[in-house]
């Protein structure tokens, strides 16, 4: 790459830079609006649950605890919405989907759940950068570097949504509980981040 060029990539990686830090003082409505987006997909993907599945429904025991606490603002969101759209790229970037899904629709919330994660690995890049200057003895109560325990139930919630898929055989009820799951738990998150909105 001759200098110029060189200049002018350095030029828009600052560019780029300097816009993701204003997007991520916009988090919270940042992600309200991609929250409501994913919850209209899912609805939108298929009408309803056969009524020959609804034997197998399916209690997950969603973690409600960490998106209604009664003090969001101390609830690390970027670690917690990190965590939700990584697994939920797990789940749904498997080849055994429901064929009377809307592919279209279906594209579409897998691209969302990509462009999330990158989103937040961005922010919580700069978040990490900016504890750098924080002195060591607030660093080890920060809880840098530990998984939240609300992070470690999240990822026991969603691994007992993969193991269900699987001991089904990834079946056309299977995934229509799944969907109507993490349905269930996107609105759970559009309550939250409402309430941290108000804040």
């Amino acid at each position: 790459m001759t200098p110029k060029y060189t200049r002018l990539a350095l030029l828009v990686d600052l560019f780029m830079t300097h816009i993701l830090c204003q997007e991520c003082n916009l988090l919270k409505v940042h992600l309200g609006t991609f929250t409501w987006e994913n919850l209209m997909l899912l609805n939108k993907m298929s009408n309803s649950i056969p009524v020959e599945c609804f034997r197998e429904i399916h209690d997950f025991e969603l973690p409600k605890e960490i998106l209604l606490s009664t003090q969001p603002e101390k609830t690390n969101i970027k670690y917690v919405f990190y965590e939700t759209f990584t697994q939920a790229i797990n789940i749904f970037s498997q080849n055994t989907f429901n064929s009377s899904w809307d592919e279209e629709q279906l594209v579409q919330l897998q691209s969302n759940f990509y462009e999330q994660v990158e989103y937040l690995k961005q922010c919580l890049k700069k978040e990490n950068k900016e504890k750098k200057d924080v002195k060591a003895d607030e660093k080890k109560h920060s809880g840098a570097g530990v998984l939240p325990l609300g992070n470690l139930k999240l990822r026991r919630y969603f691994s007992r949504i993969y193991n269900f898929l699987k001991g089904k055989t990834y079946s056309r009820c299977a995934w229509e509980i799944v969907r109507v799951e993490i349905r269930r738990y996107f609105y759970y998150l559009k309550k939250f981040t409402t309430l941290l909105t108000r804040k």
